[in-house]
């Protein structure tokens, strides 16, 4: 059989496609590394998350990190440090983990350079579209996947076409009030931060039930936007919809005229090679994932891998940096029984300084730690002189879990394009399969760790106005590993770019790219709001392309 369009993957960047060329009527096959779970697969188990039964064993599956120490590059492979850039290999991919925080980026955001001009080894570029032709996609997906919250007015509030978002905020923290307070107190202007958590029921998806387990942990009500439960999983049973689960990719063929004909793939359980043929093909792995299958389906007319004869496949990847803060409340700040209560949420932000006069900004989130009891517990077994045992342990934990809590703050940064961050392959690192595994280079710019240590300062000043004790902030120039942008940057020029506006490939007609890999700069945000949205436009111009095809 030959599908009309074959989607590589099945998160934030695949899912509108899917969703939209499904009810279009076309026959889609998708083709899922993962496993196809549900809400009813999923529990509140620190453990089984922590034993990343949703990723590949790093022994099996690894990446290899080339990091800058004493002026040389060093490479690491991640099965020896244990640090892991797999998000999330089930159907709906890393976008069941997500927090769910949805911002939109600004229309400055489309043109950095236009704006700021360039910092030394910087390879910032303009966008080519604008913010305007995404503002109705982000609407869509406000609407489509469910955004709840409120439309805070702020110095930098982007333009938009609903006055409100469709879903009530969710319920807040009491601690909340005394960040407003301490935040109007400063001179600030507190956010009221949009998620992607519906609060009321969405067609067979229930609204939140403040489990207090949601950051990296998949929903099991149904509430968090995910691309499996918002997008998918309403058509899965169209006839038309193909889903291959356990499906690693790892080349995409090319016929005569530079097109792709075939995907080969090997079943992750039989581990027996298939292939799967299509008339177009969307990649929407992630983006480190997505540049590895690029760069590894070499061709006689693509010798340094498909739709790479520019050389721009894998460069310029991008994350998001900027550091973290935390604080602690105890009685002393507010009384034990609104501190304790669990599972609300905070969702407040810090956007007054998401652009300056001279350089980009970021935007500063405030959350309580993560709900990880077991890893909380454990590290709280060594005391000042050693480890701790007995009643001294007990009272320890009994202390840390009912007389305090930690609030923090995370900073994003607009991560800066440079020579010193890429992905790339070499055959000296191959996974289990005998594939060569993506190599990373994770060079931050200077800029990066200014721009944190400025927004850090504000920060900090918000917890020590609330009356927070043993503050303390960590800027670091490494990458985060759950968001990943770049790659297969889109542009107009097919010497500087590997996609065209359309994030159709310059050199191969019938391939797009609609992960975060497109993204020529990121924004001071996280991407996955972004990269749903583009995914709905990116959509539309799928369905009149077809026609053609």
């Amino acid at each position: 059989m030959i599908y009309d369009i074959c989607i590589i993957g099945s998160g934030a960047g695949a899912s509108p496609v899917i969703y939209e060329l499904t009810l279009a009527g076309y026959k889609v096959a998708v083709l899922e590394k993962g496993e196809i779970l549900t809400e009813k697969d999923f529990s509140k188990d620190e453990l089984t998350v922590r034993r990343d039964i949703y990723t590949p064993p790093l022994q099996d599956e690894y990446h290899v990190i080339e990091e800058k120490i004493d002026e040389q590059w060093h490479q690491f492979p991640t099965y020896e440090t244990g640090w892991n850039f797999w998000n999330g290999s089930i159907l709906g991919g890393s976008s069941n983990f997500m927090s769910g925080y949805f911002y939109r980026l600004k229309p400055n955001d489309f043109k950095l350079k236009s704006t700021y001009g360039n910092f030394k080894d910087d390879n910032t570029v303009d966008w080519p579209i604008s913010y305007d032709d995404m503002e109705k996609y982000y609407d869509k997906v406000e609407k489509v996947v469910g955004v709840s919250g409120v439309v805070s007015k702020h110095p930098h509030l982007e333009p938009r076409s609903s006055k409100e978002f469709p879903y009530p905020a969710l319920q807040e923290h009491p601690i909340t009030k005394k960040i407003d307070k301490a935040c109007h107190e400063l001179g600030y202007n507190p956010v009221r931060t949009p998620r992607a958590i519906i609060s009321t029921q969405k067609e067979n998806r229930n609204a939140c039930y403040y489990s207090n387990y949601c950051g990296s942990y998949p929903c099991s009500s149904g509430a968090k936007g995910s691309g499996r439960a918002s997008l998918i999983q309403p058509i899965i049973g169209k006839k038309n919809l193909t889903i291959i689960s356990n499906a690693l990719v790892y080349e995409l063929k090319t016929d005569e005229n530079n097109k792709i004909k075939e995907a080969l793939y090997i079943n992750k359980k039989s581990e027996n090679k298939k292939s799967i043929k299509a008339k177009v093909f969307v990649l929407a792995a992630q983006a480190i994932e997505s540049s590895r299958l690029l760069l590894n389906s070499k061709s006689k007319s693509f010798p340094n891998g498909l739709a790479n004869n520019s050389g721009n496949v894998g460069k310029n990847f991008l994350s998001t940096g900027g550091g973290m803060g935390i604080g602690t409340f105890d009685a002393s700040s507010m009384p034990l029984k609104e501190l304790m209560i669990p599972g609300l949420f905070v969702n407040r932000s810090l956007k007054d300084w998401y652009f300056t006069k001279k350089f980009k900004g970021g935007t500063v989130d405030f959350l309580f730690e993560h709900a990880n009891p077991i890893r909380k517990a454990n590290s709280m077994k060594w005391g000042d002189n050693g480890l701790l045992i007995g009643k001294e342990l007990q009272d320890n934990v009994f202390s840390e879990f009912t007389t305090k809590k930690k609030l923090r703050f995370e900073i994003f940064v607009d991560w800066i394009p440079n020579d010193d961050c890429y992905i790339f392959t070499q055959d000296k690192y191959k996974d289990k399969y005998g594939i060569p595994v993506a190599n990373i280079r994770i060079g931050s710019h200077p800029q990066n760790e200014k721009v944190g240590e400025f927004l850090a300062q504000k920060s900090e000043a918000v917890l020590k106005q609330m009356g927070a004790k043993d503050i303390h902030t960590d800027i670091s120039p490494l990458p985060s590993q759950n968001l990943q942008a770049g790659g297969c940057r889109f542009g107009n020029n097919p010497k500087t770019s590997v996609l065209n506006k359309h994030c159709q490939a310059h050199e191969v007609e019938n391939l797009f790219v609609t992960d975060g890999s497109f993204m020529p700069t990121g924004g001071s945000v996280p991407y996955t709001f972004t990269i749903y949205a583009n995914s709905f436009r990116v959509a539309d111009y799928i369905k009149t392309y077809m026609k053609s095809v």
